[in-house]
């Protein structure tokens, strides 16, 4: 997606088509390192995902690009300021739902809205009951009373309220039930579509793979790789299955085993001399299919790339060569 992103409240011409432009940021808590050397950019208007799992940085990085925590080193631009600059001003242009979202007291729902729109800027009359209506939440139950869900949507309708430039979701949709978490999904969309910048964190693939244009993948404070959603699912892995006649199973595994991006292959003859074989398959398909082309294939089944897989590869390899550069992208 490409969009130009709303312009600022003070009505100044944008002066970088990125809405985060992070350079080389080092966070450690004593002697461990919880960010390491991390370096992306997010284009204005667009959705871009970092996901990882537990413990990689996320909640880190974010927390360091709006200045809650300081960098132990490194620099980030959000929405062209410095984040170790951000003012009330700049804050009024972000929404932010973090990970840890902890909501209490004896007031209701719109009354605790209402005092974050003081803090937040100015919020369009009818916004906050069109999102509680969305989500399905009663704004006049008490906040101590709600569940960790009613809860959570309560701070997605906080961050959402105001219509921010950018937008900043740590985990946004834990505790929502599936009918919730489309809607919300739907919200990003609508969001990315008004021109907004949604930056936003997961261990959910298949929340990720719905929302993001482009998509970091976090481990142990660095960034493997960064691609957009169809680069992921171009290299992701599917698994195949095939029968074919006229042919022994060593013959079959000579075949096979040359096509680029083949493994875990494993091939039988059953006592109709029918071949058969299974294998995973990464990369392009085109060189299975003109493999396989002169053989008397009886049965073909070749899965849906599965981008979860692919990801908890990348989770658990080796931080080596093969991946994007962190910052390569832009």
């Amino acid at each position: 997606m490409t969009h130009a992103g709303p312009a600022p409240r003070n009505g100044a011409p944008h002066a970088s088509p990125h809405a985060i432009e992070v350079r080389d940021i080092t966070k450690s808590f004593g002697s461990h390192l919880a960010l390491q050397g991390v370096s992306f950019t997010i284009a204005r208007g667009s959705v871009f995902g970092v996901i990882g799992p537990n413990g990689a940085g996320k909640t880190t990085l974010m927390r360091t690009l709006l200045d809650i925590i300081r960098a132990t080193s490194g620099s980030a631009t959000v929405l062209g300021t410095d984040s170790r600059n951000a003012g009330p001003e700049l804050r009024h242009r972000i929404g932010y739902l973090p990970g840890d979202l902890i909501l209490e007291g004896r007031i209701s729902g719109r009354r605790l809205l209402r005092h974050y729109a003081d803090i937040s800027g100015p919020v369009r009359e009818g916004r906050i009951e069109q999102l509680a209506d969305r989500f399905k939440l009663d704004l006049d139950a008490p906040v101590r009373r709600l569940s960790k869900g009613n809860k959570q949507k309560l701070g997605v309708i906080q961050a959402f309220m105001h219509e921010p430039e950018l937008l900043v979701l740590d985990e946004p949709t834990s505790g929502l039930d599936p009918l919730m978490q489309q809607e919300f999904l739907s919200l990003v969309q609508e969001a990315s579509e008004a021109g907004q910048t949604v930056f936003l964190s997961s261990h959910v693939i298949s929340e990720i793979q719905q929302a993001a244009d482009e998509v970091a993948i976090l481990r142990d404070g660095r960034i493997v790789t960064i691609a957009s959603v169809n680069e992921l699912r171009n290299t992701a892995i599917r698994h195949v299955r095939m029968s074919a006649s006229g042919v022994g199973a060593a013959e079959l595994t000579q075949v096979l085993a040359a096509v680029p991006g083949v493994g875990d292959l494993a091939c039988t003859v059953d006592s109709a001399a029918l071949a058969t074989a299974t294998a995973t398959l990464s990369g392009a398909v085109r060189p299975f299919v003109q493999a396989i082309a002169a053989l008397q294939v009886t049965d073909l089944v070749l899965e849906e790339p599965d981008l979860e897989e692919s990801v908890l590869t990348l989770y658990s390899a080796p931080a080596a060569s093969g991946v994007v550069p962190a910052g390569a992208r832009s």
